[in-house]
């Protein structure tokens, strides 16, 4: 039944963002995406293209005349409009940062303005280096030179976070800030330099999976099912206000393990590459070499319990890229 909600989405039509939209509009929502396709795409969005209760609108959050007309009328905004990947980043620093910046900037001010509810989709990335067992949200951040756009985007999500923050003190803004860590699934595209749909497709080609460094640096993935019924939950929980909240996986596993795992899982006798980070992205190029989430706040405030597994991760991504169900092992 329809909720009677008007919900807008920035980067609707990325990964995340349009996994975000069919649950949206499944729950009863009227939604309108916003998104530039610099890095989405409208076929994301092909199952709920003609959902009466849908919108896609093409455009910048760059434009705030733009941003203004999508967004009055409207009830709640969730902000994940972003550059990102690290190629993205790496080769076009200058205007990452005036996205996620000022596009920030904009989609706040104008939320404020119009009385909406926000959800800002943050990153584990604002932790930089900081190998810590768990990364609670109150962790101390350890970041690299700003002369190294290596580090731009974790310092431009740090200074939304921080302007979303300040609406909320200063004016009792009602925003929540979340942080994803490494979230996989369907749609997610490679060649932005995530690695698990990167592994996958090599995996899957017979080429050779490559690792960057020595492959010991670990991660904890979440999948995107897990997380979607976490992001709606928490932008409906009046206690998560102000609060910066982790969503993370609870399996922690090297990058060098995952393509092992994904080589396992698939069947495929891809050997494992390692390429050094200067000849996979550019001399000085720093990596974080442990990045596990503690996610005690939202299991408090909405329950939150990742429980995919690593490997049926694994299975969902190859069966979106080949178009077919899967089994382990590859077999049909």
């Amino acid at each position: 039944m329809p909720t009677g909600r008007r919900s807008v989405v920035t980067g609707g039509a990325g990964f995340i963002g349009s996994h975000l939209v069919e649950a949206l509009l499944d729950r009863g929502d009227t939604v309108t995406v916003i998104d530039d396709l610099s890095t989405g795409d409208r076929a994301n969005l092909a199952s709920v293209w003609n959902h009466p209760s849908f919108e896609f609108v093409e455009g910048s959050i760059l434009d705030r005349p733009f941003l203004r007309s999508v967004m009055t009328g409207t009830d709640r905004v969730f902000h994940l409009a972003a550059a990102v990947g690290v190629h993205v980043i790496i080769d076009e620093p200058l205007q990452s940062l005036r996205t996620n910046i000022h596009g920030t900037e904009n989609v706040v001010d104008l939320a404020h303005e119009l009385g909406l509810t926000m959800l800002l989709v943050s990153t584990s990335e604002v932790y930089g280096k900081n190998t810590a067992d768990r990364l609670s949200e109150d962790a101390d951040r350890v970041l690299g030179s700003p002369l190294l756009s290596r580090w731009t985007y974790a310092a431009a999500k740090g200074i939304d976070e921080a302007y979303a923050h300040a609406y909320w003190s200063a004016y009792g803004f009602p925003v929540t800030i979340v942080r994803l860590f490494n979230t996989v699934g369907p749609r997610q595209k490679g060649r932005y330099g995530m690695v698990l749909p990167r592994l996958v497709r090599q995996a899957l080609a017979g080429e050779p999976m490559t690792v960057y460094g020595d492959g010991r640096q670990t991660r904890c993935f979440s999948y995107v099912g897990d997380v979607i019924p976490a992001l709606i939950a928490l932008s409906q929980t009046s206690a998560a206000l102000g609060c910066a909240v982790n969503l993370g996986g609870a399996e922690e596993v090297s990058i060098l393990d995952l393509a092992l795992r994904i080589g396992s899982v698939l069947g495929s006798d891809s050997p494992v590459k390692l390429v050094d980070y200067a000849e996979a992205y550019a001399p000085g190029y720093e990596d974080m070499r442990r990045r596990v989430p503690d996610n005690t706040l939202a299991g408090d405030l909405v329950g939150y319990r990742p429980t995919t597994s690593i490997d049926t991760m694994i299975l969902r991504v190859a069966e979106h890229i080949t178009g077919r169900p899967l089994t382990p092992a590859g077999r049909v």
